[in-house]
């Protein structure tokens, strides 16, 4: 029997995930669901085949293994209540990483996370659930990424960082060493973080400054 997984979202993050899954070459069946109006449609080589209500139908049919490939700019609720959705019917969620992607044997990431191409993952780092490491990404040793924050292209996250829950760091941002960026947190595009950042606020710049609430 071949191996199933399927993926819950179909825009350009999709894409990025099926060129992961590909190059490791673990999964000989790969499914889409997306809305309604783009079943049927595909993304690279692989087909939209329903949408979120045929879960369970899919479940049944041998794709025990899923994986949130809808992407994230600011804000991931949408990634948590799908999370919440396929977790309460038994799916499994892996862990996909780009075959180019460097992770310590002495990191850990947790269930649903995803590393693109180039990412780097360095010793006693700790991923949460559901994260994005995009490409390219920098993850130094002993930080601790929370649980569906996104790491855009590009950004360098320097040793014993701490990055809450639900935080998003602009593609080519860089995170000094020992700094704590709070929960829910939106770094902007190419900021310099040089002190702590509170939860649920926007901040952006050189140095990286509060300019909003979130």
């Amino acid at each position: 029997m071949s191996k199933k997984l399927l993926l819950i979202g179909g825009g350009g993050h999709c894409k990025t995930v099926i060129e992961a899954v590909e190059s490791r070459n673990d999964y000989e069946d790969i499914g889409i669901i997306d809305v309604s109006e783009n079943v049927g449609k595909q993304i690279l080589y692989c087909k939209i085949m329903g949408t979120d209500r045929e879960l369970k139908q899919f479940f049944n049919k041998g794709f025990t293994d899923a994986f949130i490939s809808l992407g994230s700019i600011g804000n991931p609720n949408k990634r948590l209540s799908l999370y919440k959705q396929i977790k309460s019917l038994g799916f499994c969620l892996p862990v996909i990483s780009h075959l180019s992607a460097n992770i310590s044997q002495y990191a850990s990431i947790s269930e649903g996370s995803f590393a693109g191409k180039n990412v780097i993952i360095n010793a006693d780092t700790k991923i949460g659930k559901c994260v994005i490491l995009n490409t390219g990404s920098i993850i130094e040793h002993d930080c601790g990424i929370g649980d569906f924050a996104h790491i855009a292209p590009g950004s360098i996250i320097s040793g014993n960082v701490t990055i809450g829950k639900k935080t998003h760091i602009g593609a080519g941002s860089v995170i000094r060493q020992n700094t704590i960026i709070g929960d829910q947190t939106i770094i902007g595009i190419g900021s310099v973080v040089v002190n702590d950042i509170e939860s649920h606020c926007v901040a952006f710049g050189n140095p990286c400054r509060k300019v909003d609430n979130n």
